[in-house]
């Protein structure tokens, strides 16, 4: 009770601030980014410029939507972990229905700006994303089997082909291409998280691989995941998506990204794991900024 009164009494900047971060901004920065070089990619020259920022702003909203639905679902997890903790449906800082109607919201106005700008294509591709993120893997998978980051990773695999599809209308080997690499990084992205959040993850109650089978276990597929990432990131290349600087770009990402792997089996600690989850967004960062520099400047 004392929870709902302090969120009444909140100023309604404040209550449209907790559900911003509940959007989980960081994150969906790099799902946009993807997203915008698939767009990039798919136009033989720059996209138009209004399509491009229609586009990335329907696929922002729809992603910022289903983020906040996953708080929601997990919001008393949320509370049990030092992680999210501080998550406003954690704390009590805006209400379930506040959140849910301001998620429905959001993501209706990103659907419509898709639909009604874009294409019907982009847009059902979009839901079906949301709903299997913030429904299949978050209610479902995630509290159901330790392999859920590897089933649920398709949905944080889309970016690329959405926005190759906002461009083109259309769904081709290159934008299945891209989401392979994505559906491969996130595993070893993700498990890095949760070998040193493995307590917090146990307390919680959620089958997380390193909680249901321990830490070397995870790492010997951190590194099976890597190697097979480092395997697929080359598809492009055969492809003839790109040439010679993504190569090049892509083949000394792979190397430090291995070199990670195999040090979490060799000499595992929990602040290694700390520092390949953080090079793991890095990876992915530039792997796909070296896609669209290759475009620019092909060699």
């Amino acid at each position: 009770m004392s929870a709902l009164n302090a969120t009444a009494t909140l100023p309604l900047s404040q209550r449209l601030a907790a559900f911003f971060e509940l959007c989980k901004p960081r994150v969906n920065t790099l799902i946009v980014f993807t997203a915008m070089i698939g767009m990039l990619l798919a136009s033989p020259d720059f996209p138009p410029l209004a399509r491009f920022l229609v586009a990335s702003l329907g696929i922002a909203l729809v992603a910022g939507a289903a983020a906040a639905i996953n708080c929601l679902v997990e919001r008393t997890i949320d509370a049990r972990m030092a992680r999210t903790r501080a998550r406003a449906t954690a704390r009590g800082a805006i209400s379930s229905t506040e959140t849910l109607t301001l998620a429905m919201l959001v993501g209706g106005t990103g659907l419509w700006l898709l639909h009604a700008f874009i294409n019907d294509l982009t847009m059902w591709l979009t839901l079906a994303t949301f709903l299997g993120y913030a429904v299949i893997y978050t209610v479902v998978l995630k509290p159901a089997t330790p392999m859920n980051i590897v089933i649920g990773g398709a949905s944080g695999a889309m970016p690329p082909v959405l926005g190759w599809a906002a461009m083109t209308g259309s769904i081709g080997a290159e934008p299945l291409a891209l989401f392979l690499i994505i559906f491969l990084w996130t595993p070893p992205h993700f498990w890095a998280l949760a070998c040193y959040r493995r307590e917090e993850y146990a307390k919680a109650g959620l089958p997380m691989l390193p909680v249901t089978h321990g830490v070397a276990f995870t790492c010997q597929h951190i590194l099976l995941y890597t190697v097979m990432l480092a395997a697929g990131s080359l598809i492009p290349v055969s492809l003839g998506m790109s040439g010679a600087i993504y190569l090049g770009a892509v083949t000394l990402l792979n190397l430090v990204f291995l070199g990670f792997a195999v040090q979490l089996i060799r000499q595992y600690s929990d602040a290694l794991a700390k520092r390949t989850f953080g090079y793991s967004i890095v990876y992915l960062t530039l792997l796909f900024a070296a896609l669209f520099a290759d475009r620019l400047l092909p060699v």
